[in-house]
C-alpha cells in the first residue's frame, strides 16, 4: 500500500485519535458502502455494506447530526478478534434498527470508485454518468476525513471531522461496539 507524504503534526483531534478517510457510496436505490482507508491512496482497511438505501442515508444526512451505530455479540473467540474485524453488525441509524452491515472484500467496482476519488479529500458529489445504475440511479458519494478513536478492544469510534471554521461537532458518527 501506498503511504502518504506530508506532515500531519499540527493537526488537532478532538478525541486523541488517527485521522483515516472515510467514503461513503452507492446507488441512490440501493445499499450504501461505508470505507474507510488509512489514506486516500489505500486499499480500504474497512468496507462495510449497510441495509439502508444510499438516497434514504443522504437524506437522513441533510437533517443535522447522524449516528450510526454498528453492534455485534462478544463471543469467547473474540478476545484475538479486532473489533472492526467481525463479519455482521446490527445497524442502528439515528436510534433505529434498520438491519445489518456486512463486512466484505472490495470488488473491483468498490476499487474504482477508490481509484477515481483517491484526488478528493472532502466532498459530496455524483460520479459520472457512465457509472450509473438504469436500474438502481446515479452512484452517489461523500468523502471525508475521520478521526478514528479505539476505546477498548470492544469498541471503536469514527469521529467525521468538519472542514476549518466549522466548529458544530461532527456531521456523523460511526461507533462499532460488542455487546
Amino acid at each position: 500500500m501506498p503511504a502518504v507524504n506530508g506532515n500531519r503534526s499540527n493537526e488537532t483531534f478532538i478525541h486523541g485519535g488517527t485521522r483515516i478517510t472515510g467514503t461513503l457510496f452507492g446507488y441512490r436505490k440501493a445499499r450504501v458502502n461505508l470505507a474507510f482507508q488509512d489514506n486516500p491512496m489505500c486499499q480500504p482497511f474497512l468496507l462495510l455494506e449497510l441495509a439502508i438505501l444510499t438516497g434514504k442515508l443522504l437524506q437522513e444526512m441533510g437533517t443535522g447530526l447522524n449516528r450510526i451505530a454498528l453492534e455485534c455479540e462478544k463471543h469467547s473467540s473474540n478476545e484475538k478478534t479486532k473489533i472492526i474485524e467481525e463479519p455482521i453488525w446490527t445497524l442502528f441509524c439515528n436510534g433505529k434498527k434498520t438491519g445489518y452491515g456486512v463486512k466484505r472484500e472490495p470488488t473491483d467496482d468498490d476499487l474504482s470508485v477508490m481509484q477515481l476519488l483517491h484526488v478528493v479529500s472532502v466532498a459530496v458529489g455524483v460520479l459520472p454518468n457512465e457509472m450509473s445504475d438504469p436500474h438502481d440511479g446515479e452512484l452517489s458519494y461523500m468523502r471525508a476525513h475521520f478521526e478514528r478513536v479505539v476505546g477498548s478492544k470492544d469498541s471503536e469510534t469514527y469521529y467525521m471531522m468538519m472542514p476549518d471554521g466549522n466548529n458544530n461537532g461532527p456531521e456523523l458518527t460511526v461507533f462499532f461496539v460488542r455487546v
